[in-house]
């Protein structure tokens, strides 16, 4: 990349997005531009201690702030955003994590109603030692402490809705959001569908790690600077927000119940190797039986999302999203130099 255009935002606490669409736009952004972002926390930095219960120290439904959103020039209905994570590294030494009453996947809930009392509130601070790439758990009840790699990642990325919807940061959804998936690391693209002139494109809620599902509802969930190269590809349709690694292709689908977020994932996959590399749908639909990977990305949210993942390697050899990836790659690499 030569001259590449960085734009910079470091928000201010009153100057976050707390929804997906609704919002006006911070900035207004040419194709190829590269952000270079802080995202706080999912608790807007205000759990910072044990003591620091969340529902006293928050006030919903303000959780999950976004940094955004950008107005991408030309974008339009049926254009598709590209979304490369050049880095993203932990902007603090220190993580939070917590349960919250009536809200995760081993709970009562306020969708699942039962006469058993909530779990209580309890935080666990990790450590985070970002030389060495770890983050410390510290057992709250024992002596146990256990060291484990850190992972970066955003749990939450996305574009405004159709429709003219606002959608809550807390709900993922065929717009993205927060999907919660570890596989939103460094290295990947992410393809998300447009839906309103220029997208508005949003993103937060960095989690040092977390393991597949999410399962209490809360990751090791810490502040960000976040280096982000945003691409358009014109008249390109995503229906469903899409991710590529180096080695994989993956597709991901939002709802409730569970099972009909697999089957949207798996759709999804489906309709990508018929699209893009050559398969006939009921092939596709063999090949991706044989061969796929169903990891979740979270079963605590709104909509629960599941993921579709498949390995290059076992592909023909076609280009996809009309080979942006690799290029968003080099690109990457000349920043990084």
């Amino acid at each position: 990349m030569n001259d590449p255009r960085i734009l910079t935002v470091r928000p201010g606490p009153g100057e976050y997005a707390w929804t997906f669409g609704g919002a006006p736009p911070v900035a207004r952004i040419a194709p190829g531009t590269v952000l270079d972002l802080y995202t706080e926390d999912c608790f807007a930095g205000r759990v910072r201690s044990e003591k620091d219960l969340v529902s006293e120290v928050c006030e919903f439904p303000f959780l999950n702030p976004q940094t955004g959103p950008f107005h991408i020039e030309g974008a339009e209905p049926g254009d598709t955003v590209a979304v490369h994570f050049v880095s993203i590294e932990p902007a603090r030494d220190w993580a939070a994590s917590t349960t919250v009453p009536l809200f995760g996947a081993l709970t009562s809930t306020h969708t699942t109603a039962t006469l058993q009392p909530p779990l209580p509130e309890t935080v666990w601070i990790w450590q985070l030692d970002r030389s060495r790439r770890t983050a410390l758990f510290r057992a709250r009840d024992s002596d146990i402490e256990i060291e484990l790699p850190m992972d970066p990642m955003h749990g939450t990325v996305g574009v405004a809705p159709a429709n003219l919807e606002v959608r809550s940061a807390l709900v993922p959804d065929a717009h993205g959001g927060n999907m919660d998936t570890p596989e939103m690391r460094a290295g990947v693209t992410c393809y998300l569908g447009v839906n309103v002139e220029g997208a508005l494109l949003s993103l937060g809620d960095g989690h040092a790690r977390q393991g597949e599902g999410e399962t209490c509802g809360v990751a090791v969930e810490c502040a960000m600077n976040t280096v982000v190269i945003v691409e358009l590809l014109k008249g390109l349709a995503t229906p469903w927000p899409r991710i590529e690694s180096d080695t994989h292709i993956i597709s991901t689908g939002s709802a409730r119940p569970l099972e009909d977020a697999f089957r949207i994932s798996q759709l999804d996959l489906v309709r990508w190797l018929v699209r893009d590399y050559g398969f006939g749908e009921l092939d596709a639909y063999q090949f991706a039986t044989q061969t796929v990977e169903s990891p979740l990305a979270n079963v605590c949210d709104t909509n629960y999302t599941c993921v579709a993942k498949l390995r290059k390697e076992w592909l023909p050899a076609r280009e996809t999203h009309r080979g942006v990836h690799a290029r968003l790659r080099e690109a990457a690499a000349a920043l990084r130099g």
